[in-house]
């Protein structure tokens, strides 16, 4: 089974389901926001399929954000994630059987064990 893992490297978060995947032997390839960017179309498929969790409003960069681009979160999520990738909750997750958002070890087993 091929992953694709999305994040910024130094994330702790990203770092722990990274050590996860690599403790069980999954393969999996790693997209690093920073260096590559975001997908608009990408984003809106995982809004569309998660809703509004893909958008981290609980992070230090949400709370930073001028009132009007926190606006745009609810208007424009995915121009806004494309120009501010930290703002996308970590990881994201594609696998065959579907699509993860965050790292919750108990729903990481259940979809990829």
């Amino acid at each position: 089974m091929t992953i694709h893992v999305y994040g910024i490297p130094n994330c702790d978060t990203v770092k722990k389901a990274r050590l996860w995947l690599e403790g069980r032997g999954i393969d999996y390839t790693f997209h690093d926001y920073k260096k590559e960017g975001a997908d608009p179309a990408k984003l809106a498929r995982w809004l569309a399929a998660k809703g509004d969790v893909v958008l981290n409003t609980r992070g230090t960069t949400f709370r930073k954000l001028s009132d009007a681009d926190k606006a745009r979160g609810t208007s424009d999520p995915v121009a806004l994630m494309v120009e501010q990738p930290s703002l996308i909750k970590r990881p994201v997750v594609e696998h065959p059987g579907g699509l993860l958002v965050g790292f919750e070890v108990g729903e990481w087993e259940r979809a990829l064990s």
